[in-house]
């Protein structure tokens, strides 16, 4: 069973890493958060925490904080790119959660994060610590692990969890050099102000569904703003980032002869300085880590945006990570470490796979049968329930 000897360093201060902190202080862990920004900013846009991600956030005690700062969109909405002609409705509210015992929000990622931050304990989370490199010491490797940065001193602690990102120092140490798998496509994001848009319905997921390209706009901030993401074919496979600069006149063209309704979110999208996002991911791990050392989140699973799962399914990892370290025998942290793993790592891959040609994918405009499909592609991954799972 995990103590308050346990020391477990946590290497990216995200919303995995720090939710695992949060999940592991519960635990009996002692928690050091390394984050390599030097300060917190107001990063990212809008993003997606599925049913299956806001029950552990509510269970945590957590549900009155987020319910402040995150929407619950009344419905989603298929919309014809040319016409504007609705093609599917979902309504989502008090019927989604009644459907999967916990609500769907739409959160700016800043606001979660900061929400994350404030329930660890001051000094927790450590900033301006870029790991450079680790390595395992005792005879048979089977003891601490030692950490070095690019600035401070070394330090040692029982448990190393990488959640450091898409280019995560921890699993390229553990797996070597890997090639990323380009998924053809580009997204275009940014986030608007709300109030020029008053045509659209408020409180609504909007999805225009084009041959070649799509685009969402979804609530974010009590409906004050709406994040807009673009998709748009790819031909040629940029570097992986999410926050190039985006090519205004590139995003214009792409949505030349749309309907209005989507031009003018495109217009405004295009002059705000858009940032281009080319979407990677890697194929599934064969294993998460080893000896005393784990992956979490992205670092563990990279996978496209399509189902909106890359928060929920970090907090999903967060809270098996910590129950297994609760519930280990003995001091040795390395037999709870593969259990997490055995657990996650099937799950994970299954979701990883199924963004790659599901949900908004799947759409085709001259099919109206496929403009449920992002509803009918996620309704496994949101009802699933990792503590079901932990008590099995």
């Amino acid at each position: 069973m995990a103590s308050a000897q346990t020391r477990v360093a946590v290497v990216g201060g995200g919303i995995g890493g720090l939710a695992a902190a949060l999940a592991l202080n519960r635990a009996g862990c002692r928690v050091t958060v390394h984050e390599q920004s030097a300060r917190p900013c107001e990063v990212g846009v809008g993003m997606h925490l599925g049913p299956n991600g806001a029950r552990l956030l509510h269970r945590l005690g957590l549900g009155e904080r987020l319910r402040a700062v995150a929407d619950r969109p009344d419905a989603l909405q298929v919309r014809a790119w040319n016409t504007g002609a609705t093609l599917f409705t979902q309504p989502m509210g008090r019927s989604w959660a009644a459907r999967f015992g916990a609500p769907h929000y739409t959160v700016h990622r800043a606001d979660l994060h900061d929400l994350l931050a404030r329930q660890l304990p001051d000094g927790q989370l450590r900033r301006g610590r870029r790991l450079t490199g680790f390595r395992r010491t005792g005879r048979n490797g089977d003891g601490p692990v030692r950490l070095e940065f690019a600035h401070g001193r070394p330090e040692e602690t029982d448990i190393l969890v990488g959640a450091d990102g898409v280019h995560s120092v921890v699993r390229r140490a553990l797996t070597g050099p890997e090639t990323t798998r380009f998924s053809g496509r580009g997204a275009y994001r940014g986030v608007l102000p709300a109030e020029p848009f008053d045509r659209l319905p408020p409180g609504h997921i909007l999805v225009w569904a084009g041959e070649r390209a799509r685009l969402l706009c979804y609530p974010v901030r009590r409906g004050r703003l709406l994040t807009c993401v673009a998709v748009v074919p790819s031909p040629h496979p940029p570097d992986e980032s999410w926050t190039a600069p985006g090519d205004p006149a590139a995003l214009e063209e792409a949505f030349r002869g749309w309907h209005p309704d989507a031009r003018r979110l495109v217009h405004a999208l295009a002059a705000n300085g858009p940032r281009r996002w080319a979407l990677h991911d890697r194929e599934p791990l064969a294993r998460w880590g080893t000896g005393r050392i784990t992956l979490l989140g992205d670092a563990a699973h990279p996978m496209l945006p399509h189902h909106g799962q890359g928060a929920s399914q970090a907090l999903e990892d967060a809270v098996a990570l910590a129950h297994h370290l609760r519930h280990a025998p003995g001091t040795d942290p390395r037999r709870a470490l593969r259990r997490y793993e055995a657990l996650r790592a099937p799950h994970t891959a299954r979701v990883l796979l199924a963004t790659r040609d599901g949900g908004t994918e799947r759409m085709d405009p001259r099919r109206p049968d496929t403009a449920s499909s992002p509803v009918d592609d996620v309704s496994w991954i949101q009802s699933y329930d990792i503590s079901e799972e932990l008590t099995r």
